[in-house]
């Protein structure tokens, strides 16, 4: 049953059209968080990572996040953050293509994840290229001296949605490896990694899965590869016996062996807890209800708005769980609004971006977000002084 707004806590008055850069606070997250530090932390102290289960924490909350990503148990495993996780996947997966050169992703990718690519070519030379075509010509591009194809799902920006099964049969014909980022994926769209058949899956949990800031990133590795991946953070926590404190690395006979250093206890807690909000909700029914609530806010928008220019693909198959608009203007409109009530976000240049989130948002929440929307527009409220200046974070 959507929306379950009883489940957050929303602050009175806002419509929070953010959720895809921020999740809310579900119920429950902040008195799991307080109970691990006075608790478990306060009380135990150093017991509590036996006597609270927190070494287990992380396979624990890896195995809820996967099946909102079609994955079986025992492939997801949580920690760190999403460019550390990225830069794990894109190490390994190059190890098993030696012979190939090229990483391939797309100009639209989310910054962090062309980062890391380049990072990691800098660090290991031998010739390794990232090509980055534009999106739609990706699939042209895996040809085979491509080793890897690293691509988000559904961009950050228009929230254009990748064809995850067309591209990773394409790679694969290619013989290259296939690495998908989630980040705007996971709780917005359906996802089936046991059918798509990539080698690997990252994601962060603070978007629609509303962990908290900095909540921990997860990996997935497909099952078969498990034993024969090679992690090139080859960390403590990440090796089969830790407490055997061998010189020598040996990795965990698990995804576990992709963990690196020791968990984030409270991050991680606090994410259990607001995984608590998907207990029930099937994803094609919020997969339905997103598209139902997108469609209705484009209608409102572009009748109240005209002034505002759609990209995102108008087409809600093409398209993840969120709607951006563009407006010269963008980010003093973006400020306006947000100072009546209705939080979005910016992206540069002049992109305003409204996520999409059924869990707590329903048809009347979009109607008033789209009049409040076109008073802003309309009457030029962005035209303020005091919202032209661009704060630290957009």
């Amino acid at each position: 049953m959507l929306p379950r707004k009883d489940l957050f806590d929303l602050p009175e008055g806002v419509i929070y059209l953010d959720g895809n850069s921020l999740g809310p606070l579900p119920k429950g997250a902040a008195a799991r968080a307080a109970h691990v530090i006075t608790e478990e932390w306060g009380q135990q102290l150093i017991r509590a990572w036996n006597s609270a289960g927190w070494m287990e924490l992380p396979r624990r909350v890896g195995d809820r996040i996967a099946p909102l990503i079609g994955a079986p148990a025992g492939s997801v495993a949580t920690g760190d953050t999403l460019s550390i996780k990225v830069y794990q996947a894109l190490a390994a997966a190059l190890r098993m293509r030696p012979d190939r050169r090229v990483i391939l992703s797309d100009n639209g990718n989310f910054p962090s994840d062309l980062y890391m690519a380049q990072g990691l070519i800098e660090t290991i030379g031998q010739g390794y290229e990232l090509r980055t075509p534009a999106p739609q010509d990706v699939a042209a591009a895996i040809t085979p001296e491509v080793a890897v194809v690293m691509l988000t799902q559904v961009d950050y920006r228009t929230g254009r949605m990748h064809d995850m099964q067309a591209i990773t049969r394409a790679a694969h014909q290619a013989g290259a490896v296939m690495i998908w980022d989630l980040a705007h994926s996971a709780g917005a769209v359906p996802v089936q990694l046991a059918d798509v058949g990539a080698e690997f899956a990252v994601g962060c949990t603070y978007k629609y899965l509303n962990g908290g800031p900095g909540a921990p990133a997860f990996i997935y590795v497909r099952p078969d590869l498990v034993d024969s991946v090679q992690p090139a953070l080859a960390g403590w926590l990440g090796h089969k016996a830790p407490f055997a404190m061998e010189p020598l690395y040996r990795p965990a006979m698990s995804t576990e062996r992709l963990r690196v250093g020791t968990p984030p206890v409270v991050q991680l807690s606090v994410l259990d807890a607001a995984l608590d909000v998907w207990d029930e909700v099937k994803m094609g029914t919020l997969r339905a209800a997103s598209i139902h609530l997108s469609q209705l806010f484009i209608t409102e928008v572009e009748k109240l708005c005209p002034q505002l220019r759609l990209v995102s693909p108008s087409d809600p198959a093409q398209r993840g769980s969120q709607v951006s608009f563009a407006f010269p203007d963008g980010y003093a409109a973006m400020q306006a609004l947000i100072d009546r009530g209705v939080i979005g976000d910016f992206r540069a240049p002049d992109i305003m971006r409204f996520g999409i989130t059924p869990l707590y948002l329903d048809e009347q929440d979009i109607r008033q977000a789209a009049r409040i929307l076109a008073e802003v527009i309309t009457d030029e409220l962005w035209n303020d002084p005091k919202y032209q200046t661009r704060a630290a974070v957009t």
